[in-house]
């Protein structure tokens, strides 16, 4: 059972409850740290979810004016990315990365980085390949397991300041933090100081199946749509690369992956994609303190999928699981509205720096 379940051991323990949810202290390397309770908006999932997806969220660009930057990933290959700074020194590097068909402007980065911001730290909403309206920066698309542009931006970011880097990531952006996490291993330690995946579907092959349930049907025609419109885009740029026969047959996440992402990423099909690029197999390996959180009634993601050796064996490796919350809908019925946030940042806060990265903070203090 993985750590964060009611009954369950390790490094959660229950504590008091709110409605909806079961609030644990969570001990990361030895701090302790009381969680909020979150009180759901509404009890419904599929509410909670729309309403994660369309409530208003405030990012002041005037006190915090946004610098959009390109970031070369590799040969012919940028991705952008809107950071933004404290109005003090940093105290640390936060990346934010987007879920499936997202960009930097979804709502839960905006919001997220606005209260980053305020606490003190940059916040650097990364879009990946070809989203944000950057198709002509790439002449491929991204894909769920898609790594090397954010350990790239990871990487240059970290070298500027020195500042200790978290990656945070929303949906399909968890999985491929917790992924780049696990790819790294020891190699993360002294720069990357914690990784945080939200609503993350670690499991891609359960997830595309969840997908086909019929009370998903607005979420995959969504999705799907949106696929197809980026093959029409590319289409547009590469023809011969990018041919549009066959689309409009194209009825299924997994009949898209099949026929178009595992082709032009040569994963040879659906299975072998979702296989190999699924976060589940690499979190054995990761060896910084890591966050997932989790609803229990996630229309998108099957809880069971989390029902993972590595969330009882790694020390590094945290879930904290609340009863409700749809898919990235953790909009509380209370202040702050915006639960996820401030929950994500305590973590932060708590998360104690890697050696040299607080050395390195140190001196950025004037």
């Amino acid at each position: 059972m993985p750590r964060g379940c009611p009954g369950s051991e390790g490094p959660f323990r229950s504590a008091r409850a709110g409605s909806g949810c079961t609030i644990p202290n969570l001990a990361v390397d030895g701090l302790e740290w009381d969680l909020r309770p979150f009180h759901p908006l509404v009890p419904n999932s599929h509410v909670l979810t729309m309403l994660g997806n369309f409530w208003p969220r405030t990012l002041d660009t005037a006190r915090f004016p946004v610098d959009p930057v390109l970031f070369e990933t590799e040969p012919h290959v940028q991705v952008l990315v809107h950071s933004q700074l404290p109005e003090e020194n940093p105290r640390a590097e936060l990346i934010l990365v987007h879920g499936l068909e997202g960009s930097s402007d979804a709502g839960y980065a905006r919001s997220m980085a606005q209260a980053a911001l305020v606490a003190g730290y940059a916040v650097h909403r990364f879009n990946m390949r070809s989203c944000g309206g950057t198709e002509v920066l790439a002449s491929s698309n991204y894909h769920a397991g898609q790594t090397g542009d954010l350990l790239a931006v990871a990487r240059q970011l970290h070298a500027r300041r020195g500042l200790p880097v978290y990656l945070i990531g929303f949906s399909l952006g968890g999985n491929v933090a917790l992924k780049l996490a696990g790819e790294l291993g020891d190699d993360a330690r002294g720069w990357i100081a914690g990784v945080c995946a939200v609503s993350t579907p670690i499991d891609l092959a359960a997830c595309v199946k969840r997908l086909d349930h019929p009370a998903n049907f607005i979420y995959a025609w969504r999705f799907l749509n949106r696929l197809k419109q980026r093959i029409r885009t590319r289409h547009r740029l590469d023809p011969q690369r990018y041919p549009l026969q066959g689309l409009d047959e194209v009825s299924t996440i997994f009949d898209f992956d099949d026929v178009y992402t595992a082709r032009f990423f040569d994963f040879g099909g659906a299975a072998n994609y979702y296989w190999t690029q699924s976060s589940k197999q690499f979190l054995d390996f990761i060896r910084v303190p890591t966050l997932v959180i989790q609803a229990k009634d996630d229309p998108l993601i099957p809880f069971e999928v989390f029902n993972q050796p590595a969330f009882a064996r790694n020390p590094d490796l945290h879930l904290l699981a609340v009863d409700r919350g749809g898919h990235l809908g953790f909009i509380s019925s209370r202040r702050p509205r915006f639960w996820l946030d401030q929950v994500v940042l305590d973590w932060v806060a708590a998360t104690p720096l890697p050696a040299c990265a607080a050395t390195s903070e140190r001196k950025t203090q004037p």
